[in-house]
């Protein structure tokens, strides 16, 4: 099952290595790449002339464009399945979108442990889901023609307890037992009025008084309590609560029920950890999960929320102090996220981590933008979010123009302090200071007016943000619907700007989506000592899933 090609990079680089080698260089090394990857910020857009658009973009796009070059390939064929439609007992609660996930990742992993099995001689006892959510993946490989043990590692309740829901419908739970007598509980009923019908403690007053009542059950079904039953030759699942923090499965393993199998008790387990989309670090927990627990003998990680992940080594260091303003100054978030310097966040791999003394290191907005799927955008989906844009954009600059915010110049030491306030304002010597508006009402992006209508009068009147609300009292109140119409009219003509960038930065980020899977990808190829095979493929069509990566990994 192991692709020719470990790593689906260009076919003009002869080798992965080959390739990660030039990946680094060029993202460590390209000016523009930096800029559009965390050295701009939709904020200060049009705080500066000329602006992002024409201080960013060089004569020459020859270089540049050859970030395509650095895209890994995510073409996508449609294997052979088992269960190529998913039964409606089983697809119960899903979008469209999860079905084509699961349909075809169950059938990937089912694959994949039987052609471990047939390499080692030893048969994966359990799948170990990651993240298991509500339990989607883990509900069709313990149905047919599956039959598999899984093991669903969730920590939000409210998410296994719809879970529990969904696998009485699928026949993979049954209903606890009950004993309930209908006439009883008519006769009950019948003293409550239609209000106290609706009041559980009425109801339990109401019960105690049916005479024999203490010989019944009356409350309504614990899902909780479900039970799962044991069959020759089924499938099935164990849930197990909690969040995990590091891919040491100890506690885990210690937990899993081996009479949920058709082993012997005591038998050692043989599992395979795997999970569709686990968010920011819980990727890495998974993949570290090969090397730190003996029991795991595979894994295969689909991973997506890259603005999760947190940093391992602090912030990014250029080559030009220019492009330090929006990271140091602009959006306090950045300063944050990136001086956590999280032992478990990105990069994984020694290589990664060394590359020249300094390392490869990005930003939440390069990881934000690796989230995209510009290649999905449609026209009506990329005109909302371009407005949404364009309106922030000018709101900032009414902002910079009223008082509101003030120019935060760069020196290139990185203290936001310059002597020189006479030189022109550019996207890369000055940034503004950040205000945190967050989503508005529908009605809000309906015209530029109500936008700056909606967004004044959420930032003075509510709480979450009073810390907001004497300044824009003071510097907003007075401003008229002319003035606003006026900013509208003023920048109308540069919204392309704001589309060619915020499309140009989608495009870029993809070379940051490669940098992160390639990272775990090596991070599993220097553990040659544990290790045997590691190699990323596709398991989706983009077109259905763009985080359609997954990153294998066989143990010896």
């Amino acid at each position: 099952m192991i692709p020719s090609r470990p790593l689906p990079c260009s076919e003009e680089f002869s080798t992965p290595q080959e390739y990660i080698e030039a990946l680094l260089e060029f993202v460590q090394n390209t000016e523009i790449f930096q800029i559009f990857c965390g050295g701009v910020h939709i904020l200060d857009f049009f705080t500066s002339d000329p602006g992002i658009f024409h201080s960013a973009l060089p004569e020459e796009w020859k270089e540049f464009l050859a970030l395509r070059r650095f895209s890994l390939r995510r073409e996508f064929a449609p294997r052979q399945q088992k269960l190529p439609v998913l039964p409606r007992s089983v697809s119960v609660g899903m979008k469209p979108k999860k079905i084509h996930e699961v349909v075809n990742f169950a059938d990937y992993v089912d694959t994949l442990s039987e052609d471990i099995s047939k390499q080692t001689g030893s048969e994966i006892s359990h799948f170990v889901d990651f993240g298991s959510g509500q339990n989607y993946l883990g509900r069709a490989l313990a149905s047919e023609p599956y039959n598999r043990h899984v093991v669903a590692v969730e920590g939000r309740d409210h998410n296994v307890t719809a879970a529990k829901v969904y696998d009485l419908t699928s026949k993979l739970a049954v209903r606890p037992k009950m004993m309930r007598n209908k006439k009883m509980w008519v006769k009950a009923q019948e003293t409550l009025t239609p209000e106290q019908q609706r009041d559980q403690d009425a109801i339990r007053a109401a019960v105690q008084e049916v005479e024999g009542a203490d010989n019944f059950e009356f409350q309504p079904m614990n899902v909780q309590e479900v039970e799962y039953v044991a069959e020759e030759g089924k499938g099935g699942v164990q849930y197990i609560s909690g969040r995990l923090d590091s891919g040491d499965l100890a506690e885990v393993i210690e937990s899993i029920e081996h009479k949920n199998t058709n082993d012997e008790t005591g038998k050692d387990l043989s599992l395979m950890a795997v999970s569709i989309h686990s968010c920011g670090n819980l990727s890495h927990f998974g993949i570290r999960s090969l090397v730190m627990n003996p029991d795991i003998r595979a894994v295969a990680i689909v991973g997506c929320c890259y603005n999760l992940m947190t940093e391992k080594l602090g912030p990014p260091t250029y080559k030009q102090a220019y492009l330090r303003p929006s990271l140091q100054a602009l959006n306090g978030r950045i300063v944050r996220e990136s001086e956590k310097r999280d032992p478990q966040g990105f990069p994984m791999s020694q290589q990664f981590s060394s590359y020249k003394d300094n390392g490869i290191r990005l930003n939440i907005t390069a990881r934000m933008m690796a989230c995209q799927a510009p290649q999905n955008w449609t026209r009506v989906e990329s005109d909302g979010f371009f407005t949404r844009h364009f309106f922030r954009a000018v709101l900032q600059r009414i902002f910079l123009d009223r008082g509101v915010v003030s120019r935060v110049w760069h020196d290139g030491n990185g203290d936001g302090q310059d002597d020189n306030k006479e030189k022109q304002a550019t996207p890369f010597n000055m940034s503004t200071n950040p205000v945190v508006i967050g989503s508005l009402r529908k009605s809000c992006y309906a015209s530029f007016k109500a936008y700056v209508r909606g967004a004044v009068e959420k930032l003075t009147t509510s709480t979450e943000y009073k810390q907001y609300a004497a300044v824009m009292n003071e510097k907003m109140a007075g401003i008229t619907d002319e003035e606003i119409e006026g900013y509208e009219a003023l920048y109308l003509p540069r919204k392309k700007e704001v589309c060619v960038i915020w499309s140009l930065m989608a495009l870029s980020a993809a070379v940051v989506e490669s940098l992160i899977v390639a990272d775990r990808w090596t991070f599993l190829k220097e553990h040659k000592d544990v290790v045997k095979d590691a190699w990323v493929e596709t398991v989706f069509d983009y077109g259905e899933s763009p985080r359609n990566l997954v990153v294998v990994g066989i143990k010896k």
